[in-house]
């Protein structure tokens, strides 16, 4: 039997014996099957044979897939190498007509709506002059009616009692005298809809990390009457002189307002202790005691027994949240490779493996609000003071720790507890969702296959980091958080979706 078809077979076999092989397909390194790309290629240059009139396209398979993209199998550690490879293959000659196709329809488009624009404008202005004119008529007659009565008292104008709806609770004496518009205005009006409708439509812009306005701080907008009042709730709770842990997490499971976030974190943890007299100094000793980590290992990063493991936490650290302008900051970079490094020489058991440089990220930002109000996007750390940067540094590395403590299983040798974890969700779906569950299994997706880097990368891939920061304060906030209570997450996704899953019949899409 061919290698190509024993494939997947090899997967079901020795999943569990070569970490390295599924740490490279679904590790942080790669990124994600593109199916548009995919179909692109085969457009160019690897076109299926015909299929029969009149019967529907047959669903790829798991070795159909496997076979017409190889090349992700075998790549090497350079991204670009693969994207190169892709790119070889694409026909100009398509990419440009469907361009065309796109450029045509649009225009076509763009000039079906001027049409209707006018129409709507001609008819709308027309309306309105046979209203005003009605009304005119109208308000003629009353004042007649008035005058042969003998009320003569009122005023020339006679003033509607009711306020219109165009003059913000002003009285007007009619529709007629409402801010209709000159012919000018209305020109005007109309250019500025056509642009607004010619212009292509711009999904919402969501910042990758929760700004100011997100965050509930002072600005606009202000806080919520119930958002105040859970601030209140969480400095009343934090400021006795022994904090109720438990009930510090009963409150920060539907959410920890930006202000306290970080002692909350810090709290909840495990990293300070609940009375509030020794937190001080228990800040300034595992802050000393990190550094000194720092001046008795890291100058050992470019020995032979550790120079594997700093260069692969090198390479990685660029491939952290690469769109936040944050993180490619030098600074921020030697900062994590820091903590990366320190935090793999003193966990030999399992080292450094792709996936945990992900996890300081949450860490590092919201310990960085606890010195800024701007923005934390594009801010420069070099801003800060020393001091505060080294605070920073040693608070993300002792809560990350604490962090991998609970779910170090996921990074040992073979992976073990990231393959218990999509097991246990397997089963978990099963029982919750047996539709979902079997959809995937007729079509032979094996959970492996997605649910890896939703366990290794705790979702950080799927999610904006400020959505990331939120569900964090949930699983702080649960005895298990990051161990247990993530499978549930993973499974509300498949249920979330699972009307999309369901409709589709495609390996590859799926």
């Amino acid at each position: 039997m061919s290698s190509d078809g024993n494939k997947k077979q090899f997967w079901k076999r020795n999943a569990a014996k070569v970490p390295g092989s599924i740490q490279h397909v679904y590790g942080a390194q790669h990124p994600p099957f593109d199916p548009l790309l995919h179909a692109n290629l085969i457009k160019a240059g690897n076109k299926p044979p015909p299929a029969t009139p009149g019967k529907p396209k047959k669903a790829t398979t798991f070795q159909e897939f496997e076979s017409i993209t190889s090349d992700a199998w075998d790549v090497g550690d350079d991204d670009d190498e693969l994207l190169a490879m892709a790119a070889q293959n694409l026909n100009i000659e398509v990419v440009m007509e469907t361009a065309n196709k796109v450029i045509e329809n649009h225009s076509k488009q763009q000039e079906r709506q001027r049409q209707d624009d006018t129409t709507e404008l001609e008819q709308r202005e027309e309306d309105t002059q046979e209203e005003v004119a009605e009304d005119e008529e109208e308000d003629e007659e009353d004042e007649e009616d008035r005058v042969e009565e003998g009320d003569v008292t009122s005023p020339e104008v006679s003033f509607a009692s009711q306020s219109s709806p165009y003059t913000d609770g002003r009285l007007v004496k009619s529709h007629s005298e409402a801010p209709i518009g000159s012919p000018k205005d209305a020109a005007g009006e109309h250019a500025a809809l056509h642009r607004q409708r010619s212009l292509p439509h711009r999904p919402p812009v969501i910042p990758l990390v929760a700004r100011m306005a997100d965050q509930n701080t002072s600005g606009t907008p202000a806080m919520t009457e119930r958002e105040a009042s859970r601030l209140d709730k969480f400095k009343q709770l934090l400021a006795g002189p022994n904090t109720d842990l438990e009930e510090l997490r009963k409150l920060s499971w539907s959410g920890i307002p930006r202000q306290v976030r970080p002692i909350t974190w810090k709290l909840l943890s495990g990293y300070l202790p609940a009375n509030a007299e020794r937190r001080e100094s228990v800040l300034q000793r595992k802050r000393q005691e990190y550094f000194g980590f720092i001046q008795q290992y890291y100058d050992s990063r470019n020995d032979e027994h550790h120079q594997d493991t700093y260069r692969q936490i090198h390479i990685d650290i660029p491939r952290t949240n690469p769109l936040i302008p944050l993180f490619q900051q030098a600074s921020v970079q030697e900062i994590f490779e820091r903590i990366l490094f320190i935090w793999a020489i003193r966990h030999p058991a399992s080292g450094y493996v792709q996936g945990i440089n992900d996890l300081v990220t949450p860490f590092f930002v919201v310990y960085v609000f606890e010195y800024i109000e701007e923005e934390v996007e594009n801010f420069d750390v070099s801003s800060l003071q020393e001091e505060a940067l080294r605070n920073i540094e040693a608070d993300s590395f002792w809560c990350m720790s604490k962090l991998l403590d609970g779910i170090q299983d996921n990074y040992t040798f073979a992976q073990p507890g990231i393959q218990r974890k999509v097991k246990a969700l397997e089963e978990l779906v099963s029982r919750i969702d047996e539709s979902v569950h079997r959809h995937m299994q007729q079509y032979e997706v094996e959970y492996l296959q997605f649910a890896f880097r939703w366990m290794n990368n705790l979702l950080m891939r799927e999610l904006p980091l400020r959505c990331t920061i939120r569900l964090w304060d949930t699983y702080q906030a649960e005895p298990e958080g990051f161990s247990h209570f993530h499978l549930y997450v993973c499974a509300a996704f498949l249920v979330r979706w699972r009307k999309e899953i369901l409709e589709e019949r495609d390996f590859q899409v799926m």
